[in-house]
């Protein structure tokens, strides 16, 4: 795993004990990539035992699939086949950056509740109102919510757990976007009153934070914990497939991508 490219996931592996601290009833079994040498280097750091040569081969092998890929634009090609299977799938943020597309994935349901989509941020629970949070804040007025790098690949990251903290519920008006070299920024005005402002930093070093304001005071949200929001999202999945039950509404994810399309990078 230390030669995995990305860094920071043996940091905060290395913090977990396993098997105790996986998700009990499910495994990974089987991998494809583009790539073969990939996808050995994935199966040996991740200990996944089968290799396909074709994604399509895990149709028929598993019980679902995990679409670990961010290139939005291409979600529809590579999650088409499985929908139409009839198998549950989990694809990997953003679902799309367009409405258009979003609606095709989410067309392509065999039965409500087999696609599943989200930043796992949104089941980080520092970036969660608890009771108490919600009682110093009082009614929300204003949300102001940071993450670092672009905007067609992180925003969401920000997207979804401040549309979280609102509730699923409520429109938005037309999205006013401001860009300069490094960053976009987003307002936008919620239903329930509330002002939203979401600002992707580019290369800004900054951490993700959202800021809330009420009518009674005020609190700061920082994201801490990368294993357990990600451990949190996966569980879901896995426990909507056991329950048959929807995990990711269809509105939570139009909403989302609405916002997230506004600011697109063409």
């Amino acid at each position: 795993m230390e030669g995995c490219g990305f860094p920071g996931i043996p940091r905060y592996l290395e913090k977990q004990n396993f098997p105790e601290d996986g998700i009990q009833g499910a495994q990974v079994t089987h991998i494809w990539t583009q790539d073969l040498a990939l996808s050995k280097k994935v199966a040996q750091a991740s200990l996944i035992p089968h290799i396909v040569n074709h994604y399509t081969d895990l149709i028929g092998q598993v019980e679902a699939v995990l679409l670990a890929r961010d290139d939005a634009e291409n979600h529809v090609q590579f999650a088409s086949p499985f929908l139409k299977a009839g198998m549950p799938i989990y694809i990997d943020k953003p679902l799309a950056l367009t409405l258009a597309h979003a609606k095709t994935l989410l067309s392509l349901q065999q039965y409500p509740g087999q696609l599943f989509s989200c930043s796992a941020l949104r089941y980080a629970p520092e970036l969660q109102l608890s009771p108490v949070d919600r009682q110093r804040v009082g009614d929300i007025r204003y949300v102001h919510a940071t993450v670092p790098k672009d905007w067609n690949k992180y925003a969401i990251h920000i997207i979804d757990p401040v549309l979280n903290i609102l509730g699923d519920q409520g429109t938005f008006s037309t999205p006013q976007i401001t860009r300069s070299k490094h960053i976009t920024s987003l307002h936008a005005l919620h239903e329930s009153g509330a002002q939203v402002h979401l600002s992707v930093m580019g290369d800004t070093p900054v951490p993700i934070v959202i800021d809330i304001a009420g009518s009674n005071g005020c609190v700061q949200l920082q994201f801490q914990n990368t294993f357990m929001a990600f451990k949190n999202a996966l569980a879901d999945f896995v426990a909507g497939i056991a329950e048959k039950s929807i995990k990711t509404s269809t509105d939570q994810v139009l909403r989302s991508i609405y916002l997230l399309e506004a600011g697109e990078l063409q």
